[in-house]
């Protein structure tokens, strides 16, 4: 195998890694960012449930002091019905009690209600105060796991590419920018020949490029794809 293709090989496995390192890099911030939005979908569940109770306990209270507002009336009612000497008045004054009494008790029923949907409100936002927790700790985690990933990779990545540059070191400029080239647009440069096939693009090349790959002697290209081949039989 021709030193060049040796050299060459090695610096492919070394982009691989490479490669696969950056994605991760470009993969974290998703998974961060997706951590982050569950803690808020949680957060915001655990405020809408505080929120919905809230709301029951001011219509709770509003009946409440609608009720008390009717009983002071009747208080009222009472003093005025035994200070008049009309019948008139004075029946006009117990029909509004009874009227009052049923409206009170109307309001009480509606309260109970609210009492009703606030116990059970209670409850439901016990449970999301509990997710709450359990999904900030699972997220803190995560977040910690991510950013500990993040250095590693980074100081891997760092570590490659100053590998990476020193292999580069020696090998021809034009080899090197094909090479380069070739590894970004088609994933893979160099590749084996087996069978008289190119194992990149899996296309039959010529014999005089079977020989010339056989000889070992000079870099040669598949003319189908343009990616360097060597003696994989």
């Amino acid at each position: 195998m021709l030193p060049e293709i040796e050299k060459l090989l090695v610096l492919q496995d070394r982009d691989r890694t490479i490669r696969t390192l950056r994605q991760e890099l470009q993969v974290a911030p998703l998974e961060r960012r997706e951590s982050e939005e569950k803690l808020a979908a949680t957060n915001a569940q655990l405020d809408a449930a505080k929120q919905k109770a809230k709301e029951i306990e001011v219509e709770r209270k509003k009946l409440e002091n609608e009720a008390q507002a009717k009983r002071d009336s009747i208080a009222k009612f009472q003093t005025q019905k035994f200070q008049t000497r009309k019948n008139e008045e004075f029946q006009a004054l117990n029909n509004e009690i009874t009227r009052y009494e049923n409206d009170i008790r109307a309001l009480e029923d509606r309260e109970l209600g609210f009492m009703d949907d606030a116990e059970k409100m209670k409850a439901a936002v016990s449970v999301a105060e509990q997710q709450a927790k359990a999904v900030k700790g699972q997220v803190e985690r995560q977040l910690a796991d991510i950013a500990a990933k993040i250095d590693s990779v980074s100081a891997q990545l760092k570590e490659l590419e100053t590998e990476r540059a020193n292999l580069a070191t020696g090998l021809d400029e034009d080899l090197l920018d094909t090479f380069t080239r070739l590894f970004a647009n088609k994933g893979e440069a160099v590749v084996p020949l087996e069978h008289e096939t190119c194992m990149g693009c899996h296309m039959k090349v010529t014999t005089q490029t079977v020989v010339k790959v056989k000889g070992q002697r000079e870099i040669v290209h598949c003319e189908q794809c343009g990616r360097i081949l060597y003696r994989g039989e």
